[in-house]
């Protein structure tokens, strides 16, 4: 059991016969009544996101789970494979339990979360950005920097983001997976 006063981002509590991850949440003290807690939750299964508020002090039961690195291997008809980094063991997971998958390239690192007790994947997390090669798009024209338009990408993972005129196929570029914005041209280093 945890208090309110233990809540920090990607803690998983056992509320409402589900699991759920804390997204965000914030201490309130208003002036008149007691203390509360407004918290942003994520299901860890489906993906739901809702808001709800605890009492201060207010008692929840913990999850127990594990943070995995795995490296992502390929996609079939079963799902998507995996490899643990550190046993070798491979484990497949659903497409849908895979949230932004278009943003995974082979050999990517990415973590899963496994309930500890059951052992069950819960859900996948990608890195904040990934760098990924744009594989096809509409040639750039010198000059194009200020206009702040911008045209389709496909990149090597089959993902398809809107980059400024001046990306050219060939070029590497980091995408945010959170929001799937471009962020910046990636030089070689």
């Amino acid at each position: 059991m945890a208090s309110t006063q233990d809540f920090r981002n990607g803690l998983v509590l056992n509320w409402k016969h589900d699991l759920w991850q804390i997204v965000e949440f914030q201490h309130v003290k208003p002036g008149k009544g007691g203390a509360f807690v407004r918290s942003k939750l994520k299901n860890v299964r489906n993906g739901k996101v809702v808001d709800n508020t605890f009492r201060a002090g207010e008692k929840v039961e913990t999850a127990r789970v594990e943070r995995r690195d795995m490296q992502y291997l390929y996609q079939d008809d079963l799902g998507l494979h995996f490899m643990n980094t550190e046993t070798y063991e491979q484990r497949s997971l659903r497409a849908d339990m895979v949230e932004q998958k278009d943003f995974i390239k082979e050999g990517s690192k990415v973590i899963i979360l496994v309930d500890a007790g059951t052992e069950e994947p819960l859900t996948v997390e990608l890195p904040r950005q990934v760098d990924l090669l744009v594989t096809q798009t509409d040639p750039g024209l010198k000059g194009d920097t200020a206009t702040g338009a911008t045209k389709p990408a496909t990149l090597e993972s089959g993902a398809t983001v809107y980059v400024p005129l001046f990306i050219n196929e060939g070029d590497l570029i980091r995408v945010d997976t959170e929001t799937g914005d471009y962020t910046t041209r990636v030089t070689a280093a």
